[in-house]
């Protein structure tokens, strides 16, 4: 076998014979049907994310127990306490002193215990999406012909570039740094710097605009780029360039892939859990100035054809006062990590290729190992956000299927009735539509990461947020409703997080909007290609 020609649907085979001709196998590329099987013990996770040891052992044990402490120490009848809960004849002078005082330390005790163990809540006050400059956009026309005009690339090279980005779902204005689109390319240290540097603070600019946050406040730091990672970190050019406080808790996340947002975001939650009265800033970016392919592997050449410039800033609180002005609270985080399997892990990988170019790998294998670990993901999931019902239709069924081997089919949950809005990461067309058939979703669930993967690109962990962007824009966001952000990237790793929106989003709200000039023409159709 010569080459494996990969894109976002097909896998092409080509088996070279002695007389130079050739047989071309395409086999049509799907994401598994991850949803007909499930394992039980993801299940069980879920249920114990959903559980709380510590609030069932004080349910169950630690208040029965106080209860008979108080009855011993003070003497303090059955009967008598009948009749305080029933009748009103039996007033509270009847009760003598120490029963009431430590009936009184006992409640002290129990609140203590509820308040010490309660999570503090998680607010996202606003966000904010790089836009670039308008010289930064590039169409695909002119993204063709630049591949072309770089002298890199072989003819056959070219093409499959070419015919990956006309059925890619890309538009004709998203965005690329200068270092790759000048004459000829500049792809050295400084314009990465440059790239970072454009994409962070002008996100941060935005995001500290709308909120009146100033920047000596921010008492936790998060910033994730997956590619690019260099000495000082990110975290620290944003501590330089803002003067932030000396005490300021910095973190700096790299190599974990498209999914890396939201662990960022669960990072950023864990910190504030410790931390209390506190703000946290997560930043998500990615950049490609350094990370530019010019071999000839095809298998890492879809990179340069789907992802584009862009990061986003989000502002986290903990504190009481801000919930009257926050947008959303965080509901739940699930975080899975199925890098302990070696297919899973070398799923996407950075390496070099046969001639010693740097490039990241997608392996053929891609998508069965994406819909491994969203299987894996939704399942644990689905006890924390599913209604009952969902749940003991969707139970009662795995347990006939696995346990009584029965011959039943899966009972397929409906998302569609635990969350208003979806924000599914915009990797590529073909996973797109993979999802939206998997999880039964229409296509005004799948309208956000269909346009942002169209008018941005795909913009790595911060692609997600320009997804919410664009149902904020819309108007859709009421009070209430609840969203689901769902990531997959390198590792390989699969995570959600679950909002719930506090209050509607109005849609003269779009200060700082990356959609604000464009959302009238949206949605488009997106040709096929």
């Amino acid at each position: 076998m010569d080459s494996i020609d990969m894109d976002k649907e097909r896998l092409t085979a080509e088996m070279a014979f002695k007389d130079n001709s050739s047989a071309v196998i395409k086999i049509r590329q799907r994401l598994p049907d991850f949803l007909q099987s499930v394992k039980l013990k993801y299940v069980r996770l879920g249920y114990g994310y959903s559980c709380n040891p510590a609030t069932i052992l004080m349910f169950l044990t630690i208040i029965p127990l106080s209860i008979a402490t108080l009855v011993q120490i003070t003497g303090l009848e059955l009967d008598l306490l009948y009749e305080l809960w029933t009748k009103r004849s039996v007033q509270l002078h009847e009760i003598d002193v120490a029963t009431r005082l430590v009936g009184f330390a006992l409640l002290l005790v129990l609140l203590g215990v509820y308040l010490g163990k309660r999570s503090r809540p998680v607010y996202l006050l606003d966000f904010a999406c790089y836009k670039p400059e308008d010289e930064r956009k590039l169409s695909v026309e002119s993204f063709i012909k630049m591949t072309e005009d770089c002298g890199s690339f072989e003819a056959e090279t070219i093409q499959f570039q070419k015919r990956i980005s006309l059925r890619s779902g890309l538009g004709d204005e998203t965005y690329f740094p200068k270092g790759i689109t000048s004459r000829p390319p500049n792809l050295c240290m400084e314009e990465a710097r440059n790239e970072a540097e454009s994409v962070m603070f002008g996100a941060l600019d935005s995001l500290f605009g709308k909120t009146g946050i100033k920047p000596k406040d921010i008492d936790i730091l998060i910033v994730n780029c997956s590619l690019f990672n260099p000495t000082p970190s990110l975290s620290s050019m944003i501590v330089n360039h803002y003067k932030l406080r000396t005490d300021i808790k910095s973190y700096n996340l790299g190599g974990m892939g498209c999914s890396a947002g939201l662990i960022s975001i669960n990072l950023a939650k864990d910190l504030l859990k410790a931390n209390p009265n506190s703000y946290a800033v997560v930043v998500s970016t990615e950049n490609i100035t350094l990370n530019w392919y010019f071999g000839q592997d095809r298998s890492m050449l879809l990179p340069n054809c789907i992802f584009r410039m862009g990061g986003a800033a989000v502002l986290l609180s903990n504190k009481a006062k801000d919930r009257g002005r926050s947008k959303y609270e965080l509901v739940h985080t699930v975080r899975t990590h199925k890098g302990a399997d070696d297919k899973h892990y070398q799923c996407v990988y950075q390496r070099e290729d046969d001639k010693g170019t740097v490039g990241v790998s997608l392996a053929r294998e891609l998508m069965a190992v994406a819909g491994d670990a969203l299987k894996t993901n939704i399942t644990t999931l689905g006890p924390l956000v599913l209604p009952l019902s969902e749940q003991f239709m969707f139970f009662v069924t795995l347990v006939r299927k696995k346990v009584l081997k029965a011959k039943v089919k899966p009972y397929i949950p409906d998302f569609k009735l635990a969350f208003e809005h979806f924000c599914i990461h915009a990797g590529g067309r073909a996973v797109l539509d993979e999802l939206q058939k998997n999880l039964q979703l229409t296509d005004w669930h799948m309208e956000p990461s269909r346009m942002t993967l169209h008018r941005f690109g795909n913009t790595s962990s911060s692609s997600l947020w320009y997804e919410l962007a664009y149902t904020e824009a819309k108007g859709r966001v009421s009070g209430g409703d609840r969203i689901w952000q769902i990531a997959f990237g390198s590792g390989f790793k699969c995570n959600s997080a679950v909002w719930k929106a506090l209050r509607a989003i109005p849609l003269g709200e779009e200060m700082g909007n990356p959609w604000a000039d464009s959302i009238h023409r949206y949605p488009v159709k997106v040709p096929v290609g």
